[in-house]
C-alpha cells in the first residue's frame, strides 16, 4: 500500500505533456520554502493500493493521446520504493511513460531496482554548495549529486530542477558553479528554473509552524532571466518556469 498525499489528474509541470501526478506523503528535507509542508510527516496521508492507483490512470488514459502520462512526486517519492515498484511494474505493463519528481537524498536497494522501470528523472538540486544546502534543506547534498552520478552510469533521462530563492540560492557565483558541476552528465536534457514565490505560505500558518522565509520576497523574472543566461553557459535547454 501507498501513502499517498494528493492525486492531479492532468498535471502540467510535472514532466514533459499532460501528467497524472501522485504525491506521495513524506520527506526527510525540511527545505524553508516548502510549499506543501504538510507532505513532509510520513504517517499522514491515505492508503491506496497499487491496482486502485493503475485504475485511475487508466481511467484517464484516453485523454493523453500519447503525450504525457504518470508522474510520482511528493513529498519525496523514493521514500516509499518498495511500495511503487508493483505499481510501476503494472504501469509499465500498460506501456506508460514514467517520471519521477525527487530530490536524490534517499538511496536503498529497493530504489536500485526501481530505477530500470523509470524513463524520466525531475531532480531537485536546491543548492550545489553544501553547507548552504544544509541551511535551506536541513541535510546535505552529498547524496543528491550522487544519484546524479548513478543515474549518469545507467544512462537514464534527468531534468534539473532549481528553485530561485533572492538572498539564498541566487547567487550568481554558486548557480555558475552549478552549471558548471553539472554540464559533465550527458544526461541532463534540461534545466528548469523555478522563481521562488510565496503561494505555500499559508498551509504553514494553517499547521501552527513558523514559516522559514518570513519576509523574503518572491523572486522576480529578471532574476530569473539573469539566472537563465548564466546557466546557458552550460546546458541548451535552460527555461523558466
Amino acid at each position: 500500500m501507498l501513502r499517498v498525499h494528493s492525486i492531479e489528474s492532468f498535471g502540467t509541470h510535472e514532466g514533459p505533456g499532460i501528467r497524472f501526478v501522485l504525491f506521495l506523503q513524506g520527506c526527510l528535507f525540511k527545505c524553508l520554502y516548502c510549499h506543501n509542508p504538510d507532505t513532509i510527516p510520513l504517517e499522514w496521508g491515505k492508503l491506496k493500493s497499487p491496482e486502485d492507483i493503475l485504475k485511475q490512470v487508466i481511467q484517464v488514459k484516453p485523454y493523453f493521446r500519447g503525450k504525457g502520462w504518470f508522474t510520482v512526486s511528493g513529498g519525496e517519492p523514493l521514500l516509499q520504493a518498495k511500495e511503487l515498484l508493483p505499481l510501476f511494474k503494472l504501469l509499465h505493463h500498460e506501456h506508460i511513460n514514467i517520471a519521477v519528481d525527487t530530490n536524490g537524498f534517499p538511496w536503498n536497494e529497493d530504489i536500485q531496482n526501481l530505477i530500470p522501470l523509470i524513463d524520466l528523472f525531475l531532480i531537485d538540486v536546491k543548492h550545489i554548495n553544501d553547507d548552504r544546502h544544509k541551511k535551506v534543506t536541513g541535510k546535505s547534498n552529498e547524496n543528491t549529486l550522487k544519484f546524479i552520478e548513478y543515474l549518469q552510469s545507467q544512462g537514464k533521462h534527468i531534468w534539473i530542477r532549481y528553485v530561485l530563492v533572492p538572498g539564498y540560492t541566487d547567487q550568481p557565483e554558486y548557480i555558475e558553479e552549478l552549471g558548471k558541476k553539472l554540464s559533465k552528465y550527458s544526461v541532463i536534457e534540461r534545466i528548469e528554473i523555478l522563481p521562488y514565490h510565496q503561494l505555500g505560505v499559508h498551509k504553514w500558518k494553517e499547521l501552527g509552524r513558523d514559516y522559514g522565509l518570513e519576509g523574503v520576497p518572491s523572486a522576480k523574472m529578471q532574476q530569473a532571466e539573469a539566472a537563465k543566461l548564466l546557466l546557458e553557459k552550460w546546458f541548451d535547454k535552460v527555461v523558466i518556469r
